[in-house]
């Protein structure tokens, strides 16, 4: 059972700017009545232009929180778009390895690139929840469907199965006090949705954010990102991807069509989908693209026998599930639902 949780501030600083403390305080508030105890590392709080400017203790915080023997979980606060700046900090001198140890470590978007980092230390994470995203939704409770999960990974430090949350919720278009205790509107879901290959696959899932994944290869963003990448060999190779599962979700900036092609066109390049089992596709955000993605998904991968399922609550859409990576999982989308063997940790 978790007790004792750190929070980190490994991409963006917003949780120490003053305008979120609303926010903040009702995410403590909610992790304390989970029974948790809650730590701040020291520099998740100093802010944006602090944060931004100082990967060197954005690192440091998350080897302190690996190093200390009474935390259980790593939290991290939110995402954001250049947590890749920590890798000289991390692996110049086997710094991550070296204090890595078996924690639970939750976070999605940009936090995709801290996974693959962890992944390439041995650790597996939890994929698909932050701090400031999930446990402070202005809501008058987080989403049924998004407690479910997170309440059973503190609660036995593991996610035993995913099946479709009934609804969906679009995007909140305003963060202010007022909004505070407004329900956002639900949609109904339709669950997960098999485009192509057998209905029943299995491997350990690996992946993230596809926006984070086109930015290992292309440098519209930043220009240093590729190339630092290639230096620390971050993006495993096809024989890693061998019998895996790739999980891919898209940002809340809605990358449009033409580069969610090019995102997967930089993935075939690479031999990922000559090598994994299956592929898994969150529901976009407001279900924008939807339709083209999911054509997009087929046409690029051109393996009809590849099995590929669509509309997994996983990522930006909320609600949002929690998925372990590096555990066995059996995927069944006719029984609508992915089950993960606990027992089997071997990377």
């Amino acid at each position: 059972m978790i007790r004792n949780v750190a929070i980190v501030s490994l991409s963006s600083g917003i949780v120490g700017e003053p305008f979120v403390q609303f926010e903040v305080e009702i995410g403590l508030r909610r992790l304390k009545e989970f029974g948790l105890n809650v730590k701040f590392m020291p520099h998740a709080r100093m802010g944006i232009d602090y944060v931004k400017n100082h990967p060197e203790k954005r690192a440091e915080d998350l080897l302190d929180a690996f190093r200390d023997p009474e935390i259980d979980m790593i939290l991290c606060a939110i995402g954001g778009d250049d947590t890749y700046r920590l890798l000289p900090y991390l692996f110049d001198h086997n710094e991550l390895a070296d204090a890595v140890t078996d924690k639970v470590f939750l976070g999605f978007s940009d936090t995709t690139i801290n996974h693959l980092m962890l992944h390439k230390v041995g650790l597996k994470t939890f994929y698909g929840q932050a701090f400031f995203s999930d446990i402070c939704e202005l809501g008058p409770q987080m989403h049924p469907y998004t407690r479910k999960y997170f309440e059973e990974l503190i609660t036995t430090g593991t996610i035993r199965e995913i099946t479709p949350s009934d609804v969906w919720y679009g995007e909140r278009e305003c963060f202010t006090p007022e909004q505070v205790g407004k329900q956002l509107p639900a949609h109904p879901n339709q669950g997960f949705e098999l485009l192509q290959g057998e209905p029943v696959f299995s491997g350990k899932i690996l992946g993230g954010c596809i926006d984070s994944l086109y930015d290992f290869f292309d440098c519209d963003r930043y220009a240093d990102m590729p190339v630092l990448c290639r230096k620390y060999h971050l993006f495993p190779d096809a024989e890693d991807w061998k019998g895996r599962i790739l999980l891919l979700e898209s940002s809340e900036e809605k990358p449009t069509p033409e580069k969610y092609k090019k995102a997967l066109e930089y993935l075939k390049e690479t031999g990922v989908f000559s090598a994994v089992n299956g592929v898994l596709a969150g529901k976009p955000m407001d279900e924008t693209y939807a339709e083209e993605y999911k054509q997009l998904l087929t046409e690029v991968i051109d393996r009809p026998e590849l099995p590929v399922v669509f509309n997994l609550n996983i990522g930006h859409a909320m609600p949002r599930c929690i998925m372990p990576f590096g555990v066995h999982a059996v995927v069944n989308a006719e029984k609508q639902v992915i089950r993960f063997d606990s027992r089997i940790r071997d990377s």
